[in-house]
């Protein structure tokens, strides 16, 4: 496999920064802190962990979110900064698969999408530094779960990898914490995160684990950019009779 350039190093980086560089845009001074690792893995935070993050993105004042009339996420999606990024080809390369499975099982196609942001920055090699991989940064136990075996020719972690594999089962699994959660997008978007076991031993709450609760906070605010607010009286439906996810050994 030949050594990427720059440019394609920098990819999941790029996405990943969107991200969050939406989320910051939406709060007074928030900043948006990354770098990439020696396996070009991308990490971003809202502060400086330490001296290897490099500063990518400040959020407005509040003299700034002032003078904006109150539409920071507006103002952001007109600069060069976000058109550069949005211009990463695996977002329109991944689109059709996205709407594709997320017909399929019933759910928003820009709520996968704003998790296929949050996740991996579009990004089908993504390796989290907890084992999840790909698009939507599926586990193997996960991909397990639901049917995906090993074969002669590749591990389960290798089909992952698979853009079609990853979203088959990434937006099977939402479907299913959606509807184990009686459509709380807030509860399954958690549930995704730290397992829906953390979530009902939390009472059905948001666990207190500060990447849960980032990981919430930049879904839903990139899903309100890539979708509108519903009109009011307008909800998210869960299909009937589906299964809740299987109960982990």
């Amino acid at each position: 496999m030949g050594h990427l350039g720059l440019a394609g190093r920098l990819a999941p980086l790029r996405g990943a920064v969107l991200a969050l560089a939406l989320a910051a845009a939406a709060h007074a001074g928030a900043a948006v802190w990354g770098y990439l690792d020696e396996q070009g893995r991308p990490h971003v935070a809202t502060e400086k962990l330490d001296d290897r993050y490099q500063l990518f993105f400040k959020g407005p004042t509040d003299a700034q979110l002032a003078a904006s009339h109150g539409e920071p996420v507006e103002a952001f999606v007109e600069t060069p900064l976000f058109r550069r990024l949005m211009n990463h080809p695996n977002v329109r390369r991944y689109e059709p698969l996205i709407a594709r499975y997320a017909r399929q099982h019933a759910v928003d196609a820009a709520l996968v999408k704003a998790m296929v942001a949050v996740e991996s920055g579009f990004e089908p090699t993504a390796v989290s530094n907890k084992g999840a991989l790909g698009l939507m940064q599926v586990v193997p136990e996960t991909a397990e779960r639901y049917g995906v075996v090993a074969d002669a020719k590749r591990t389960i972690a290798q089909k992952l990898f698979e853009p079609e594999t990853n979203l088959r089962i990434g937006t099977q699994y939402l479907r299913d914490l959606l509807a184990l959660f009686a459509g709380d997008v807030t509860l399954a978007l958690a549930a995704y995160n730290a397992g829906e076991a953390a979530v009902q031993r939390y009472d059905n709450r948001v666990p207190p684990f500060p990447e849960t609760q980032e990981f919430v906070r930049l879904v839903t605010q990139f899903y309100a950019v890539y979708k509108p607010p519903a009109p009011q009286g307008s909800r998210i439906t869960v299909p009937r009779h589906v299964t809740a996810p299987a109960k982990s050994p």
